[in-house]
């Protein structure tokens, strides 16, 4: 039986109704993110329709999923909630504290007896409330939620941007910070500008080298970084009912690379079959009951134009194999163009690894696609030229690969098995190879690829593919390898060619597991005791930020004007400073530290406008902090980029940095920023960037008058005396402006909720 098959019933129940009157009352047909997003309002039955883009809406999500970097601080802040159980199924994945060195035996044990303070934390902070903890091991975030919780239909949030992936399994997933979660657990509602739709039509079929991950890889390269920001993507299409369900969550998984707020598809007979392969046959019986509300209506996809705010199609029989990358994954390349364009750029040629895992593509297809590239290897007598490293996702992936042979091929060509773990994925990789900061290249199935995000080397060139891909371009050690036409040159001296992959859906024997590492929570929690020691480096309670005064702010200072892309990865970074997750404090030190000064195009130096002297971001913003000078960090496009990770906000706000002005806001960050009780403005006119000077002065003369719609007019003063005053725009709603005049969300929270 699934998990939490009674809240999957009644959402079931009330879905055929819901849905009917919200067609009745927008007036023509749903799609099927409409049907979901409507379904699930707070006030239950649909009675206007919401405007995309515009109307903020309050949503009732069906549950919470937190792995375990973010899973701290939210839980610090549920803490102060005044609650003794979460109002809705939440549960906690230990995937992100566990480094990828030796092998998963070794690591697993490190990471127990390194990390174990924060486990213990964790575990204990959900048996007080009634949160399911999957112990260390126990696999990766995405896929255990894919293969235990995600149902058709159902709406989920998770403190994690890739939560995006259960659109696999026809919901509506989306990432969010930390306190967006604990407004949730606290029995509120969760809010949210109602979405675009952007439809992707998928034609024919899938074959030969061209796998899922191509598809997304094309559709990144259509829309860009940001051009997904607030909006689901809906695949529909012959195309899209051809694939896998795991297929389906691979193309869901990356739609956050693009901005997207989440992806998702209909249910179909690849997501039943999913399901009674992970035994929930009740949830499958269940969906058929009420199918046609589980994909959007006939009329929708037969005229997607009409109903789409933009449409693309993609012929799935025409789409070729693609690696997207360096530095970023919307530069996409057919892996034909690849030498070329290598050439092109000098980018180096030699492939040091080929890594292969991930919450994007570990699941058993993924496994069996990649084993039977490395199987021709061992067979062929071709030796691989490059490292390999294998995140399976779950531990009953691992325990099935294994059971069935795979692992073994894998092995077979040297490869190293890491943990049921995100790994290299998340920079939780201490490399062997390379200490420095070598040039490089090495090629991956993850999701990201910005500069230091697997090994913290900037000259790291990641580039992202499909697992089958991965292995055929790791065997051969070259960047401009192209198996579908290039030979290879075997340990006899004979010229073979790697014949296409082959990938079993679903395992013939059926998925098997000795221990998922699942651990429930008491039934009564009311007397477990949550320890925070006070000397602790790793944990640190939370205190209530200050509220705002209600005056004009003004004398604030330029702490950074940051240069080109600034994502989550630049504002708070994670590899080592995972550990720090749970200490506000402490983790603060990596604030902005990647970011780069407009000024002096380097990273961590800025001017203190105190000393005069150039020194670290956060060692400069703590004397404005200590001297009580507010400050100001200004950005550019989609600031804010990448993860969920709500530390990007929280660090900032600790600091005392009161306002983050930029060109444009990526959706989760701009949402975090406000949870936390910052100002987040862009410029009216994107190029008054350009007159942030090193040593400005900001006065915000009309803040008091702080309203919805209301531009807020900014006096900057530069250092020789001269001003110039811009307009800028903000999207909080009353609501919103509420948690700035509380000094943060869960202030007001506490406030309503008398604790």
């Amino acid at each position: 039986m699934a998990y939490d098959i009674d809240m999957i019933k009644k959402v079931y129940s009330h879905m055929a109704d819901r849905v009917t009157k919200a067609r009745e009352v927008v007036g023509r047909p749903l799609t099927l993110a409409e049907k979901i997003l409507y379904s699930h309002l707070w006030d239950g039955e649909a009675t206007k329709a919401y405007e995309r883009a515009k109307d903020y809406v309050e949503f009732s999500p069906d549950r919470i999923a937190c792995q375990d970097a973010t899973a701290q601080m939210a839980l610090l802040q549920f803490m102060q909630a005044g609650k003794k159980k979460v109002a809705v199924p939440t549960t906690v994945h230990c995937d992100h504290l566990i480094q990828a060195k030796m092998g998963a035996a070794i690591d697993l044990q490190s990471a127990n007896k390194s990390s174990s303070e924060v486990f213990e934390f964790l575990e204990s902070v959900s048996n007080k409330y009634g949160i399911g903890f999957w112990k260390p091991g126990a696999g990766i975030i995405h896929q255990v939620v894919l293969e235990n919780y995600a149902f058709p239909g159902g709406m989920m949030i998770g403190t994690d941007s890739h939560t995006v992936n259960a659109g696999g399994l026809g919901m509506v997933a989306i990432g969010v910070g930390g306190a967006d979660a604990v407004d949730v657990m606290a029995g509120m509602p969760w809010e949210l500008k109602f979405p675009k739709l952007i439809g992707v039509k998928l034609t024919g079929k899938l074959s030969g080298w061209t796998a899922p991950k191509d598809v997304i890889l094309k559709v990144a390269g259509i829309l860009t970084v940001k051009g997904g920001t607030g909006a689901i993507i809906e695949y529909f299409g012959e195309g899209a009912r051809s694939m896998s369900c795991t297929g389906k969550g691979t193309i869901c998984n990356m739609g956050a690379e693009v901005g997207a707020t989440t992806s998702t598809f209909g249910y179909d007979e690849s997501m039943e079959r999913y399901l009674k392969a992970t035994n929930r046959e009740d949830v499958s019986n269940a969906a058929n009951e009420i199918k046609e509300h589980l994909t959007g209506d006939d009329e929708v996809y037969a005229n997607p134009e009409k109903y789409f705010d933009e449409l693309i199609e993609i012929n799935l029989s025409e789409l070729k194999p693609h690696l997207n990358g360096p530095f970023t994954p919307d530069l996409a390349t057919p892996i034909s163009e690849m030498g070329e364009k290598a050439k092109e750029n000098d980018w180096p040629i030699n492939v040091d690894w080929g890594l292969i895992g991930s919450c994007t593509n570990s699941s058993y297809e993924d496994l069996t696609r990649a084993a039977s590239i490395a199987q021709q290897a061992v067979d062929k007598k071709i030796k691989s030229k490059s490292d390999f490293g294998i995140n399976p996702g779950s531990e009953q992936i691992r325990f099935t690969a294994e059971r069935d042979g795979l692992l073994q091929i894998f092995e077979d060509l040297d490869a190293t098995v890491f943990t049921n773990a995100c790994g290299p994925c998340i920079g939780q990789w201490d490399r062997s190879d390379r200490k420095g900061e070598e040039k490089n290249t090495i090629v991956h199935s993850f999701n990201r690829n910005f500069s230091k995000r697997a090994d913290g080397n900037p000259n790291t060139h990641a580039f992202v593919g499909s697992p089958e891909m991965v292995a055929a371009i790791a065997i051969s050690g070259r960047l401009d390898f192209d198996p579908t036409r290039d030979k290879l040159i075997n340990e006899d001296g004979e010229e073979v060619m790697l014949d296409e992959p082959k990938g079993i859906e679903l395992p013939t024997k059926g998925f098997e597991v000795e221990d998922a590492g699942y651990v429930p929570p008491k039934e009564d929690g009311s007397n477990v005791e949550v320890k925070v020691a006070e000397d602790s480096e790793r944990l640190q309670l939370l205190s209530p930020f200050e509220p705002w005064d209600g005056k004009n702010l003004t004398g604030a200072k330029l702490l950074i004007k940051a240069w080109g892309k600034c994502t989550t990865d630049h504002i708070s970074m994670a590899g080592p400073w995972l550990r720090y997750r749970g200490h506000l404090d402490n983790i603060s030190n990596n604030c902005l530290i990647g970011a780069i000064n407009a000024f002096n195009k380097k990273t961590n130096f800025v001017k203190s406008q105190i000393t005069g002297e150039y020194d670290g971001v956060p060692a400069v913003q703590r004397e404005y902090k200590k001297e009580g000078i507010p400050t100001v960090v200004v950005g550019d496009h989609n600031y804010g980029e990448g993860s969920s990770r709500e530390h990007a906000a929280m660090e900032p706000r600790h600091l005392g940095v009161k306002v983050v002005l930029v060109k444009s806001f990526a959706r989760i960050h701009e949402t975090n920023l406000k949870k936390q009780g910052m100002l987040g403005l862009t410029f009216v006119n994107e190029d008054d960037y350009d007159l942030i000077q090193e040593d400005d002065t900001f006065n915000f003369i009309d803040l008091e008058e702080f309203a919805p719609d209301k531009q807020i007019t900014v006096e900057i003063v530069h250092a020789d005396g001269s001003k110039d005053t811009i307009k800028t725009e903000h999207t909080y709603n009353q609501p919103q402006i509420e948690w700035y005049k509380h000094g943060s969300a869960l202030n007001l929270i506490k406030k309503e909720n008398g604790a």
